[in-house]
């Protein structure tokens, strides 16, 4: 068999939502790929500093913040955070805008104060994976921190979250030449979340970066994922492997549907496309 190129997603594919460790069988995969020759690189849109907890596991490479960061055995790839006009414009008219914001630096991320509020005003709010994510993100494992403690470090994305759409058409008219807006499902309640990324990369952009860096062919990639950022990635790769637990219109794209994450869901797809 040729050797592959492995891109996955953390949040909701390797590990549960907003958790630093994978279940055993998925280790065992990554570990057991590894040794017949395949490559694996983490996909995230975490920054670094969300990453490192989970490198110990075992990985070649790593692809930060949506695809603005890609390292591959110790050596940066490809770095590309915003310039200091953009990151202006983009913290100025989402708040501007009243919509929560979570900006990821390389090494920290920061919230508006009051998110977690917001996130709890509506209990049926949690059926939303995301919504989900970032709550236990912010409470538990990730250190995301405050706003007022941000230090001008550079952003290489932003996830956000608003009351309804509407708020969303002033960012998306002021940003749209330079930013791509990646949204999530809407839930029940009228609650959107959703990413800012710079249209200069993105996850599927990463995969292809790093193929080129790599000399391999789109033919020999896996991508793994479960959110709609992870839409280019899947398209990008020569497989596209979408986690059970994954977004609806994530589901509909993908090659292949494996089980959720807390089902080995992992372990049974290496198993089933011959990796292990």
């Amino acid at each position: 068999m040729d050797q592959k190129l492995i891109f996955l997603d953390i949040d909701g594919t390797l590990t549960e939502p907003g958790k630093n460790v994978p279940p055993s069988s998925a280790v065992d995969a990554v570990r057991r790929a590894r040794t017949k020759g395949h490559k694996v690189v983490l996909c995230s849109g975490r920054n670094y500093g969300m990453l490192y907890p989970v490198l110990q596991f075992g990985f070649d490479g790593l692809v930060a913040s949506a695809g603005g960061y890609i390292e591959y055995n110790g050596q940066v790839v490809y770095d590309c955070p915003m310039t200091p006009a953009q990151q202006a414009r983009v913290l100025d008219v989402f708040k501007e805008s009243g919509i929560y914001r979570t900006i990821g630096g390389r090494n920290h991320s920061y919230t508006d104060e009051g998110f977690k509020e917001f996130l709890a005003e509506d209990v049926q709010s949690e059926a939303n994976s995301e919504l989900l994510r970032w709550r236990i993100q912010i409470e538990n494992e990730l250190d995301i921190r405050p706003m007022s403690e941000y230090d001008g470090e550079p952003i290489y994305g932003m996830a956000f979250m608003s009351r309804g759409a509407e708020r969303l058409k002033k960012p998306m008219q002021v940003l749209q030449e330079e930013f791509d807006f990646c949204i999530q499902d809407q839930d029940t309640c009228g609650i959107v979340n959703g990413e800012l990324s710079s249209k200069a990369f993105d996850k599927g952009t990463a995969v292809k970066r790093l193929c080129g860096y790599l000399k391999i062919s789109k033919e020999n990639t896996i991508a793994f994922g479960d959110s709609m950022n992870d839409l280019e990635m899947l398209q990008a790769a020569g497989i596209g492997v979408c986690m059970a637990n994954g977004s609806p219109s994530l589901l509909k794209i993908a090659d292949i549907v494996c089980p959720p994450v807390d089902e080995d869901g992992l372990y049974s797809a290496f198993e089933k496309l011959e990796l292990l």
